[in-house]
């Protein structure tokens, strides 16, 4: 998938958009290395995900459609504007029968029809989106395409290979990996602490927009019974680059305790007092 030329990338290494230093990790409080440029990385992202809807088959199902704009709007009303910066959400349903779902630095979240075949409820989507989400509020995202971006311009002087004024092949295809898409998805898959990392902050998120965190683990039985049963083309994508396994599953149920204490704030009803 290419972009259109008036995008404009990175324009250099030492200028910037590359910015030393560390942030920390919303929920977890972990401190980490960020070199990448928030607002242009989701001037990237909006461009690509415009770029995807304008090429891609968008659903039509008003089920689907309307209980991802539910689910959606719960989720960011849930999210401190911090963790997200620069977010203008927007929620699509793409009509692909891949199940796999997937979200982009600046709010934009896209979910495949082919995920809904195994999603029961609003909570087992929310798991699912919480936890897409996680990966661009950790800033996951970041530090992969800034290891990317780095491999690539070895060997170049002063900064990134560029394509005119538009965004190189490279990078193009690069941040269609990381998200989880394209040709070559799963290339700059996350590493096992990082999807445990974004399980724990997307279970959080959920259950501060009032959805029951036990579901997370349902959804991910379900992918690891789907992985096993369906050899074909259209099996569930979203588990080659979120492989569920026992200790993951295990993880987040050490996690339950915090993620309903969490929930039940969520849904606290606050009952006036009857003075007498």
């Amino acid at each position: 998938m290419k972009l259109s030329l008036r995008l404009v990338l990175l324009p250099a290494l030492g200028g910037t958009v590359f910015l030393g230093g560390c942030y920390e990790v919303p929920v977890t409080g972990r401190r980490a290395l960020n070199i990448v440029s928030d607002q242009e990385m989701a001037k990237m992202s909006i461009a690509m995900f415009d770029d995807m809807k304008a090429r891609s088959r968008l659903s039509r199902d008003k089920e689907k459609v309307e209980q991802l704009r539910r689910v959606g709007e719960r989720l960011r009303q849930a999210i401190p504007i911090w963790d997200m910066p620069d977010a203008d959400w927007e929620f699509v349903v793409f009509e692909e029968k891949s199940v796999n779902a997937f979200a982009m630095a600046g709010g934009k979240v896209g979910v495949f029809s082919g995920l809904f075949k195994i999603i029961a409820n609003d909570d087992q989507l929310a798991s699912v989106i919480g936890h897409e989400i996680a990966h661009v509020t950790a800033k996951h995202v970041h530090e992969s395409f800034s290891r990317a971006m780095a491999l690539e311009t070895v060997g170049m002087v002063g900064g990134v290979a560029m394509m005119g004024t538009g965004m190189s092949i490279f990078a193009t295809e690069s941040l269609m990996s990381i998200y989880g898409l394209g040709a070559h998805a799963g290339q700059f898959a996350f590493d096992r602490s990082k999807e445990k990392e974004a399980d724990y902050i997307g279970m959080i998120y959920m259950a501060r927009a009032g959805y029951n965190p036990e579901e997370c683990a349902k959804v991910l039985e379900k992918l690891e019974e789907l992985e096993t049963t369906e050899q074909t083309a259209a099996k569930a994508s979203w588990t080659s680059t979120h492989p569920p396994n026992p200790e993951r599953i295990a993880a987040l149920t050490e996690t339950l305790p915090k993620a309903f204490r969490e929930q039940q704030k969520a849904n606290q009803v606050i009952t006036p007092k009857v003075i007498k």
